[in-house]
C-alpha cells in the first residue's frame, strides 16, 4: 500500500506516520531525509543537491523526483511507503504519478489529518519547552506541578519563537494554501480519504486502520 500523509502543524502527523509504519511494516519516505541521506552518501542527485543548496538555492524538482525514484525502488517499499511532505505542488504530484506509473507502480491513498484551526492554535501555541533540560510540557494538556516551572529542574519554561500565536497562525496559513488545490487534485482522483485529528490517539489510529485494512474503500472526504 502506497499512502501519501498530509497533516497540518500540530496535527499529530510523525504520531500517526509512526503507527502506520509500524503497524504495516512499510517506510516513512520523507525528502529531506532522502535529500540528507544522498548528500551523505555522495551519489550523484546528492552531489547535485548539495552544489543548489550550497549556493542557497532550492533543489529542483527534477532532483527531488530522482531521489523518489531511488528510494522507492529499493526493497524496503516492495510492501508500500508513506510519502511524507511530497508531493507540495499539483506539478510534482503529476510528475510523481508520471514517474510511479513508469516503475509499475500507484499512490494508492492520499489520506488528510484534519483538524480545527482553533484547536490547532491551541495545541502549538501552549507548548512550553525547559530551556535546561529541554522536557517538554503543555499549559493545557499537559501542565508541570508548579505553574511555568519545569518539574525536573524548577527552570522558568519558555515558549518557542515558532509556537507564538501569530507565527502559528502564518504556519497554518502557509499549509492550508500549498495542500488545498493538492487535496482537490486527489479528491478528483478518487484517493483522499480525510481522517480526524481531533480525538484520542488510539481512535485516530482505528480511523487510519479502517481505510488502510480496507484498500481505500470508505468515506471519502
Amino acid at each position: 500500500m502506497n499512502v501519501v500523509l498530509f497533516g497540518p502543524p500540530g496535527s499529530g502527523k510523525g504520531t500517526q506516520a509512526q503507527f502506520i509504519v509500524e503497524r504495516y511494516g512499510i517506510p516513512q519516505i520523507s525528502t529531506g531525509d532522502m535529500l540528507r541521506s544522498a548528500v551523505k552518501a555522495k551519489t550523484p542527485l546528492g552531489n547535485a543537491a548539495k552544489s543548489v543548496m550550497d549556493a542557497g538555492g532550492l533543489v529542483s524538482d527534477d532532483i527531488v523526483l530522482g531521489l523518489v525514484k531511488e528510494r522507492v525502488s529499493q526493497e524496503d517499499c516492495t510492501s508500500g511507503f508513506i510519502l511524507d511532505g511530497f508531493p507540495r505542488t499539483i506539478p510534482q504530484a503529476d510528475a510523481l504519478i508520471s514517474l510511479l506509473d513508469g516503475i509499475g507502480k500507484k499512490i494508492d491513498l492520499v489520506i488528510s489529518l484534519d483538524v480545527d484551526s482553533k484547536e490547532l492554535i491551541n495545541r502549538l501555541s501552549g507548548r512550553r519547552t525547559c530551556p535546561a533540560c529541554g522536557k517538554g510540557f503543555h499549559i493545557i494538556y499537559d501542565k508541570p506541578v508548579r505553574e511555568g516551572l519545569c518539574n525536573n529542574c524548577g527552570t522558568l519554561l519558555v515558549q518557542r519563537d515558532d509556537d507564538s500565536e501569530n507565527t502559528v497562525i502564518n504556519r497554518l496559513s502557509v499549509y492550508e494554501l500549498q495542500t488545498s488545490a493538492l487535496k482537490s487534485y486527489f479528491k478528483d482522483l478518487g484517493i483522499l480519504y480525510s481522517v480526524s485529528g481531533s480525538g484520542s490517539i488510539s481512535d485516530i489510529q482505528s480511523q487510519i486502520a479502517a481505510i488502510i485494512d480496507a484498500g481505500g474503500v470508505g468515506d471519502r472526504s
